[in-house]
């Protein structure tokens, strides 16, 4: 035993500290893999379409200000290459460095552009910041609601359809500023800790990816916008002890299965301001989700309700004006029902595309808009992963699927009608991995980015088949 204990004795003395084995820059080089972009993949985009699908553009880096970028334009038929934005024109009056932004967007004609910048994270994206209106005719760039809104404040900005207006959320309620004299209408004012307009809680954007809670009408005339209540929520207290000497502590109203949720209306309001005309959804609106609100027209709106069970979807139209619902179509199942995240409208709103697992298999079905007929246009055994686009004066419906391979993606199209069999258009993924698609306004175009196996994203821009015959 005295000899083992002196050769461990030996060896333990004969050995380098443990703390001496690491690395000097152990710290710099986790702050650079987990804390900055420094080995991040470069990626395409965020890419938008203009003109009709005829070019596009997408960020990249500025080559003449550092550490800025220029939003770039490519013509889709040739490629060719030309800075649309510099840089340059990004740098506010009395600022020397451009914005730094998350995301943009541009007005209908295409002559103004949103950015988004100076972000912060609300649950889980940063969903909150400043946002700037740069107009390319005048160069004039501006910062959206008024000198008193504090910094990183306003919420989901968005074009009205004329482009002559920006709506947003700002602490819970929802704004309308006029873009030609800055004036800022507020369509809500009740807003407090329990109570929020044109945002959500944390159940909406946890289980149903709903974040931005309003919608333009399409005359830019009215807006439609959820209303949460969370009085009666239990509270889920956060501790942060990372950030500082003491701990902090952040209240969310957080519910748990059988627990309270929270109450869901949904309004319409006049985008000059004026009382809200609210939607007569029936049930209790604490038991019962409202995911999903759209548009359906001018004066109506479609609705999907939800029981708290998920397995019964109720698809209402609501006319705007009275604020009366009647139910079209009910989705079933014994264990539970998706949401459908958009609703295509054809033949001038008399039907919809509608996204269904009624026959086993998640199939698309044009539904006329009273519900009483359905058919299915995507027949067979495997399940359409999404609708890439619609084509309508060409009555073709293009969709990804994976009838074979789960790790291989297929681009479909196949007849409105659902009356000649889909065929393949192209293959999205070269190997196994995943891939997503973008079309155009044209349906010509389409960007697919393509991620296989151990490896980052790769773009790629594909011309559609030829909608003649």
């Amino acid at each position: 035993m005295r000899v083992v204990f002196g050769l461990l004795t030996l060896v333990t003395s004969v050995l380098p500290p443990v703390v001496a084995q690491v690395p000097e820059n152990v710290n710099d080089m986790m702050r650079r893999i987990f804390a900055s972009a420094d080995f991040a993949p470069q990626r395409f985009g965020p890419a938008r379409w203009i003109e009709t699908g005829t070019a596009y553009t997408t960020v990249e880096k500025s080559a003449a200000i550092p550490d800025a970028s220029d939003i770039v334009r490519y013509e889709t038929a040739t490629g060719a290459r030309s800075v649309y934005i510099s840089a340059r024109q990004l740098v506010p009056s009395g600022a020397s460095e451009a914005l730094d932004f998350d995301d943009y967007t541009w007005s209908a004609d295409g002559n103004l552009l949103l950015l988004f910048t100076n972000t912060q994270r609300v649950w889980r994206q940063n969903t909150r910041g400043d946002y700037w209106v740069l107009d390319r005719k005048t160069g004039a760039l501006k910062k959206l609601g008024g000198p008193n809104a504090p910094p990183s404040s306003l919420m989901y900005a968005r074009f009205s359809p004329a482009g002559d207006r920006v709506a947003y959320v700002r602490r819970g309620n929802v704004y309308v500023e006029r873009l030609s004299d800055g004036a800022i209408t507020a369509l809500t004012s009740d807003a407090d800790s329990l109570h929020v307009n044109g945002m959500t809680d944390w159940v909406y954007e946890e289980e149903f990816d709903l974040r931005d809670a309003f919608r333009w009408s399409p005359d830019g005339s009215k807006i439609a916008y959820w209303r949460f209540d969370m009085t009666g929520l239990g509270t889920y207290f956060l501790v942060n002890d990372t950030d500082s000497l003491y701990p902090k502590i952040t209240p969310i109203q957080y519910p748990k299965v059988g627990t309270r949720n929270s109450a869901v209306r949904a309004g319409v309001v006049s985008a000059d301001g004026g009382p809200t005309t609210w939607l007569q959804v029936p049930d209790d609106p604490r038991e019962n989700y409202l995911p999903r609100m759209e548009w359906a027209g001018p004066n109506e709106l479609i609705l999907q309700r939800i029981n708290r069970l998920q397995n019964t979807d109720r698809v209402m139209l609501a006319d705007a004006a009275t604020g009366a619902t009647r139910t079209v179509l009910t989705e079933r199942d014994t264990a539970w029902v998706d949401v459908v995240d958009e609703i295509q409208w054809l033949a001038k709103g008399t039907e919809f595309l509608w996204t269904s697992e009624r026959d086993g298999w998640r199939h698309v079905y044009r539904v006329s808009r009273d519900g009483k007929r359905a058919t299915n246009i995507t027949p067979g055994a495997f399940d359409v992963v999404d609708i890439a686009a619609v084509d309508e004066p060409g009555q073709w419906l293009y969709y990804v699927a994976s009838p074979d391979n789960a790790t291989q993606r297929y681009l479909y199209r196949t007849r409105l009608d659902g009356r000649q069999p889909a065929w393949c258009s192209c293959r999205l993924t070269a190997s196994s991995g995943a891939s997503s698609t973008m079309a155009n306004s044209g349906r010509r175009w389409r960007h697919s980015s393509r991620v296989p196996v151990n490896s980052s994203g790769v773009p790629s821009l594909m011309e559609s088949v030829s909608t003649a015959g």
